[in-house]
């Protein structure tokens, strides 16, 4: 009797076993972990559950995202734990909702599922090839659509786990992220729909040439090559910047302590203080750096405007600005030893960490928050460049996670930047994930648009990338834990005349065509399943006999 149970108990099972499986491959491709190639098996255990362990009724769309959600639960848990670190019920409403476009995804991919009696369309490689770049568009497509809707939170997309493929990311040039992603969706899509080809044609004793699968290993080199020739190209005409970026390590209760203000300018003085016997050409300190608003504040000018003075070079420091425009968190990049200030506003500010959304209309979460975030700052509305004085290079500026925006980092590079300038501060997430992912997001900012990055962090990864998106420098210990005080010192080459790349100018267009696909399929499925059910209601004959 057990014996007779188990098959069904299993059958029942199984799909949800898969589901959970993919989430854990997908979690691990990420920091802490780190194990990125996964990500081409990753989603072929969900895939498997929606195409061929789960009932062969299209229909069933409710059990079918059920199982996506599972899967999205646990991908969101392990990738976006180290957010637990600020709130605990945040991070579980922020998993809970983010799931849901996993559960979308796996909707849509079930629709391309042939139906009841279909199977051996699995056979046909043009069929396979349509099912699979469906399948990968709606995926870019939602990837996309979690970074743009609020709570907008893009981070940890499956293109963003081949950060280290720096042949393969060069084609974000292109499509951002975006076409990245779509080549690791569609190979998950094609090695489920190639394992169950091949164990039809076994079961049958006929073997076809795959083109399906063969094409699509052909998109992936055709990238790779793509990529590598990109790399291998005669560099720009460009012009060697000399830098020193501070990473004071600061805790967030020291920053935030009054009464420590004094000590924390102590600590940014005596760091510069080497960095200018070096004699960089920028000097960058990190994001809020001062713990009063530089300009406004007698103390911090004075102390700031004092170091500028004994510096040939330029100073760029991450402050809060109060103004009568508003209060933002603000860039200022310090010339002619200190004569001239140039300010650059945040643009994107990050809710419950820079603002409480509605805080007016709902006080309850605002009491929730609690003291992270006592105030609002108002977010920059001009996207600027800062000019040096020391080198003649365009600094296009970023703040804390607006590395981590392809959409928004563009405008600079379309403005004529030379090199992109962020300061950050991942204190927030303590000794985390969070920095590390932070960083392997950035990246990508480089690969977009072929423009170098200099990164400093109050804590977390202070660095140098190249225009390629490749980590040249990176502030670390003698144990290599990037969670230290130090300062970075290096040299790095600037495009004298960057050319703006396709991506630069057209953004996001090649996820945008992704969404677009996908609505339109989606659309087109609903109108011939709609039409197919009143067809079956005013055609009574056609309807299955009842079996009692």
């Amino acid at each position: 009797m057990v014996l007779i149970l188990i098959p069904p108990l299993m059958s029942r099972i199984l799909p949800w076993l898969l589901s959970v499986l993919s989430g854990v491959l997908l979690g691990l491709c990420f920091p802490p972990w780190g194990w990125g190639d996964l990500c081409w098996v990753a989603l072929v255990p969900m895939i498997w559950a929606i195409w061929f362990s789960a009932p062969s009724e299209r229909s069933d769309w409710r059990r079918v995202a059920g199982l996506g959600y599972v899967c999205g639960l646990v991908f969101f848990a392990i990738s976006s734990s180290w957010l637990t670190t600020l709130t605990w019920p945040g991070t579980l409403l922020l998993v809970l909702y983010f799931a849901i476009y996993i559960a979308v995804w796996v909707v849509i991919v079930g629709t391309l599922k042939p139906p009841a009696g279909g199977e051996d369309a699995w056979l046909r490689s043009l069929h396979n090839l349509r099912v699979c770049i469906l399948g990968a568009a709606a995926w870019v497509a939602m990837e996309w659509l979690r970074g743009i809707i609020f709570p907008a939170f893009g981070w940890n997309g499956l293109g963003i786990a081949q950060h280290k493929n720096i042949p393969l990311i060069q084609i974000a040039d292109i499509t951002g992220v975006g076409g990245i992603s779509f080549l690791v969706a569609m190979t998950n899509l094609m090695l489920a729909a190639t394992i169950k080809r091949l164990a039809m044609e076994i079961g049958r004793g006929a073997r076809r040439p795959h083109y399906d699968f063969a094409i699509t290993l052909a998109l992936v080199a055709l990238a790779w090559i793509y990529g590598l020739r990109t790399i291998i190209q005669p560099a720009p005409e460009s012009t060697e910047m000399s830098f020193a970026a501070i990473q004071a390590n600061i805790s967030q209760e020291n920053r935030n302590n009054p009464a420590l203000e004094f000590d924390v300018l102590e600590i940014y003085k005596n760091q510069t203080l080497s960095a200018i016997a070096m004699q960089p050409d920028l000097i960058l300190w990190p994001e809020s750096s001062t713990p009063n608003p530089l300009l406004g504040h007698q103390m911090t000018w004075d102390m700031v405007r004092g170091l500028a003075q004994q510096h040939k070079g330029d100073l760029l420091l991450g402050t809060v600005h109060w103004g009568e425009n508003g209060d933002f968190n603000s860039i200022a990049l310090l010339t002619d030893q200190g004569k001239e200030a140039q300010l650059y506003h945040k643009i994107h500010l990050v809710p419950f960490g820079e603002y409480v959304p509605l805080r007016e209309e709902f006080p309850l979460i605002s009491k929730i928050v609690g003291d992270l975030v006592p105030s609002d700052f108002d977010p920059g509305t001009e996207y600027k460049i800062l000019n040096m004085q020391a080198k003649p290079v365009k600094l296009g500026p970023l703040v804390c996670f607006e590395d981590t925006l392809g959409d928004l980092a563009r405008h600079f590079a379309l403005m004529g930047a030379q090199i992109f300038v962020v300061v950050t501060n991942d204190g927030w997430f303590l000794k985390s994930a969070g920095s590390s992912q932070h960083l392997q997001n950035a990246v990508f900012r480089c690969a977009e648009t072929k423009i170098p990055m200099l990164r400093a962090a109050n804590t977390g990864v202070t660095c140098a990338i190249d225009r390629h998106g490749f980590v040249r420098e990176t502030l670390r210990d003698d144990d290599g834990s990037t969670f230290m005080q130090g300062v970075l010192f290096g040299k790095i080459p600037v495009p004298t005349h960057p050319q703006p790349t396709f991506y630069a100018r057209y953004g996001e267009v090649f996820s945008i065509l992704c969404v677009s696909l996908s609505i339109i399929w989606t659309t087109f499925t609903f109108i011939i399943r709609f039409k197919s059910k009143k067809s079956a209601c005013s055609n009574p004959s056609e309807r299955e006999p009842f079996d009692p």
